[in-house]
């Protein structure tokens, strides 16, 4: 399988070329264009989160409830995806690190990687960001999407990132939800709000905009009902 990203950062679409045999697992309606041949299902399936309690789990997360799966009978077969809103894409090769993807993010995934749903605690619900994220195991390629572009940390002791930054991070890394500074009470005035601090070693990967800041602003331009 090999996995293109072109148009980067605000247009980004990943083309997948399959070889004989191969299947793609990816977030329903995003694929928008593939060759003829490819057999395209959908499915509850995905590793260990699969079935009909894997699907609930996914829509509490804010994920579709069915995944696309498209298998090519012969080489050659491309699936062109992209995301919902204009974005950038990220490919990200799955070890036995292993991955933490913010609940949004998902977009496709060679089919020997695990998609699984993760509690990260009381912690995330304190951040106000989700409370639920996706575990990523396995071995393999996972094509993740962002809000704006995506910017890789390399990360060797402590690093600070804002909640509604966070695109993935490399479970080789503990956080801790806490203030970007000494006061509680400057850290709301300066409209920093809370921050995850990261140890260890180990990448994050973040986003450039924030989504649910891009939404308050919009939403509240829009007319009232």
């Amino acid at each position: 399988m090999n996995i293109e990203i072109l148009h980067q950062p605000d247009s980004a679409i990943a083309r997948v070329t399959l070889e004989s045999g191969e299947e793609l697992v990816a977030e329903a309606g995003c694929m928008i264009a593939m060759s003829g041949y490819i057999n395209a299902s959908t499915t509850l399936r995905q590793g260990k989160g699969g079935g009909i309690l894997g699907g609930l789990k996914r829509l509490v997360a804010g994920e579709s409830l069915f995944l696309s799966v498209f298998r090519s009978p012969k080489s050659g077969g491309e699936v062109f995806l992209a995301p919902k809103f204009m974005c950038d894409i990220l490919l990200y090769q799955v070890t036995a690190i292993g991955l933490v993807v913010q609940s949004t993010s998902y977009l496709a995934s060679e089919n020997n990687v695990d998609i699984e749903l993760g509690f990260q605690g009381l912690k995330s619900i304190f951040s106000g960001e989700s409370v639920f994220w996706l575990n990523v195991t396995g071995n393999g390629g996972v094509i993740l999407s962002s809000f704006g572009a995506i910017y890789e940390i390399d990360v060797d002791g402590e690093y600070i990132v804002d909640t509604g930054h966070i695109v993935a991070f490399e479970k080789s890394l503990n956080f801790e939800i806490t203030k970007p500074g000494s006061s509680w009470l400057g850290a709301f005035l300066g409209g920093e709000g809370l921050v995850c601090r990261f140890k260890g070693q180990g990448k994050i990967y973040c986003q450039s905009h924030n989504a649910g800041a891009f939404g308050s602003v919009v939403g509240s331009k829009l007319p009232a009902r």
